[in-house]
């Protein structure tokens, strides 16, 4: 577990050709804001790859912050030919990427399997029912 801010955790496994991280804010309340995406760049970095899944089932809510993080995350991974794919988001998390018209950018799977294994012309990922 590496700290990202007070009150922030990263969890962090690798895969072949891909990183898993696992964001989390456990009190829920950390008033400071993270440098994600500057973290993450630099993790990609140090494990060699541009293919990262964003685990955000332990965000309450995407905050606006947070998802000017992901655009920037989304923007560094799409200059080096990188992949950015999220998976977890709660339905209430969902409905805030789909108000800010960002989920075209940040499709969401079910999990770190289905983020995976889905390729271009591949199924969707998972909808809301």
């Amino acid at each position: 577990m590496l700290d990202l801010a007070p009150g922030w955790e990263l969890s962090v496994e690798r895969g072949p050709d891909w990183l898993f991280v696992r964001v989390a804010n456990p009190n829920g309340d950390a008033e400071e804001a993270p440098p994600l995406a500057e973290r993450l760049s630099s993790l990609l970095q140090q494990h060699l790859t541009d293919r990262l899944v964003l685990e955000l089932d332990r965000i309450d809510i995407l905050r606006s912050y947070l998802i000017g993080q992901l655009v920037l995350l989304h923007q560094h991974l799409s200059q080096r030919g990188g992949v950015l794919r999220l998976a977890g988001l709660s339905p209430r998390n969902r409905k805030v990427l789909e108000t800010c018209q960002l989920a075209g950018r940040f499709p969401d799977y079910r999990n770190r399997m289905d983020a995976v294994w889905c390729r271009s012309g591949a199924p969707a990922p998972v909808k809301p029912r």
